[in-house]
């Protein structure tokens, strides 16, 4: 193993399941934190229908929050140099109301 910044490098096997492998749809999520820890609510929103369901949440320590984050904006860079510029939704492009009376999270 090299020594990196302090720090050994490790690679790890990843394994995942065809289950896992075929993923579960959301087009909402909403973010709650502690001091402790970040909580991801990925949900899916229906049209027509009162409630939604929370299809997976995922507990994350602040740290590998922010290592998420540096992840996505990398990812959201290299997607936009291939594909072009991703176009910011406004809330009147979501064709239903947000608002399920819990508390209000952004994603």
């Amino acid at each position: 193993m090299e020594e990196n910044k302090g720090e050994f490098e490790q690679q790890i096997n990843v394994e995942i399941s065809e289950e896992m492998a075929e993923g579960v749809y959301a087009n909402l999520a909403t973010i709650a934190h502690s001091n402790s820890e970040f909580i991801l609510d990925f949900i899916r929103v229906m049209p027509g229908v009162p409630k939604a369901r929370v299809k997976a949440r995922i507990i994350l320590t602040p740290e590998h929050a922010q290592r998420l984050l540096a992840a996505l904006r990398d990812n959201i860079r290299k997607y936009e140099e291939n594909y072009g510029g991703i176009r910011e939704m406004e809330d009147t492009d979501f064709p239903f109301s947000m608002n399920f009376g819990g508390p209000v999270g952004e994603a």
